[in-house]
C-alpha cells in the first residue's frame, strides 16, 4: 500500500506545482531561482518528451492507461516478492505517469515550467546548452527509470555471485 501513497504523492506534487505555473506565470514567463542555470518557465508541451510527437493527444492518453496497467500489475508482483527498490521505481513512474496523463486527458497539453541551462568552456569551446523544460512528472518518470536499471544491475550481480557459488560447490562435490 506504501507504493501507491508514494504515487500518489509523486502525484499531488505534479499537479500542484502545475497548477502554481498556471496561476502565476503567463505562457513563455520566466523568474530565475539559480541565475541563468535554472529557471521557472512556463511551457506548454502537446507532445512527448522533447516535444516529438507533437499533437498525438489520444495516442498517448491510450498508451498511458496501458502502461499505468502494466505499472499496477507489475508493482503487485514485485511487492510479493518482498522487493523494496522495484517497487519504488515503479510508484515513481506510476505518479509521473498518472501527472501527465492528466494534463493531457483534462487540458491536451502538459505543462512544462523547470529550465537548466549549461554554459562552460569545453577545451577553449564556450558551450551554451539549454536542456528542454520539464516538470516533476517528467523528472519522476526519469528517476524512477534510473533506479530500475539501477535494480536490474543489483539483481544481474546477486544472481551472477549465487551461480558463481553454486558452480564452486558443485565442483567441491565432485572432487
Amino acid at each position: 500500500m506504501r507504493y501507491y501513497i508514494y504515487a500518489v504523492i509523486v502525484l499531488l506534487l505534479d499537479q500542484v506545482t502545475k497548477w502554481m505555473i498556471v496561476n502565476r506565470l503567463m505562457i513563455g514567463e520566466s523568474r530565475s531561482v539559480i541565475g541563468e542555470f535554472f529557471q521557472i518557465t512556463s511551457h506548454r508541451n502537446r507532445g512527448a518528451a522533447f516535444g516529438i510527437l507533437q499533437n498525438q493527444r489520444w495516442f498517448f492518453i491510450v498508451v498511458t492507461i496501458a502502461v499505468a496497467v502494466g505499472i499496477v500489475w507489475y508493482l503487485q508482483k514485485t511487492t510479493k516478492e518482498g522487493k523494496k527498490l522495484l517497487p519504488f521505481a515503479l510508484s515513481l513512474l506510476l505518479g509521473g505517469a498518472l501527472g501527465n496523463f492528466i494534463d493531457r486527458a483534462l487540458f491536451g497539453e502538459v505543462v512544462d515550467f523547470l529550465q537548466f541551462r549549461f554554459q562552460f568552456n569545453w577545451f577553449g569551446t564556450p558551450v551554451d546548452y539549454t536542456f528542454a523544460i520539464f516538470n516533476l512528472a517528467d523528472a519522476s518518470i526519469c528517476i524512477g527509470v534510473a533506479l530500475i536499471f539501477i535494480d536490474s544491475f543489483i539483481s544481474w550481480r546477486r544472481e551472477s555471485r549465487q551461480n558463481k557459488q553454486t558452480t564452486l560447490e558443485s565442483g567441491d562435490a565432485q572432487s
